[in-house]
């Protein structure tokens, strides 16, 4: 099991926020720094952002890849190509795919205290795809699957690579089998025997066997390669 902390890693940001990447895959990003993970399946990035107070990315660009972003605390409001208007709060998760279209987004921190956000990169499975858009709002105490599945289903987008939320309260559960990249955002709790803290990574190819301790969100990382 790997593990990665919010203090072992470089200070970055753009614009309105200050991020940490956790996630910079060397498929994408050549000079990615030695100390963060390579991704899982098409999973290929992971920054952990506060925008400051009234803080905004500018409008900016994405094509041929899936944006997610997991609101932790705080709000955002987005504005783009992309469901123009739509307001973000804590648990809420926002999926952009760019697909062959593309879209153009900025998302903006509409109050006066900092906020706090997870955005993840998934490469698409297949190129040309349309563009689209879909919102989750936080189902608590269960791991949600926001992320990838089949074809067949519109619930979310395709993808072989998944990912799934879990905003969970102290002594509840949280468990997934096979090989993850799992990030505690919130909270602290008990993972795999071993006990961590928020902004905490963790690679493994054991699954997932949390137990928190307080109020916590934990989002996970998986491949499925059944269609």
């Amino acid at each position: 099991m790997e593990i990665l902390k919010f203090n072992d890693l470089a200070k970055g940001g753009f614009a309105g926020l200050k991020e940490r990447q956790f996630v910079t895959d060397r498929r994408v990003f050549k000079h990615a720094r030695k100390q963060t993970f390579d991704g899982i399946g098409n999973f290929v990035y992971l920054a952990d952002a506060n925008f400051n107070a009234k803080g905004e990315t500018g409008m900016h660009p994405h094509r041929e890849i899936d944006v997610i972003s997991v609101m932790v605390d705080g709000r955002i409001s987005h504005e783009g190509s992309l469901e123009h208007g739509q307001g973000l709060s804590a648990g809420y998760t926002q999926v952009q795919r760019a697909g062959g279209e593309g879209f153009a987004h900025n998302e903006i921190n509409p109050d006066n205290q900092q906020n706090h956000m997870i955005q993840l990169w998934v490469l698409p499975d297949e190129a040309g795809e349309p563009a689209g858009y879909k919102v989750y709002k936080p189902q608590v105490g269960k791991l949600q699957h926001i992320y990838g599945g089949s074809k067949n289903q519109n619930k979310t987008f395709y993808s072989r690579t998944s990912i799934a939320v879990a905003n969970v309260t102290a002594g509840q559960t949280v468990k997934h089998e096979g090989e993850v990249i799992a990030f505690l955002s919130k909270g602290k709790g008990i993972f795999n025997n071993q006990k961590i803290n928020a902004r905490t990574a963790i690679k493994t190819i054991d699954g997932v066997d949390f137990i928190a301790e307080d109020n916590a969100q934990l989002i996970v990382v998986y491949v499925n390669n059944k269609d």
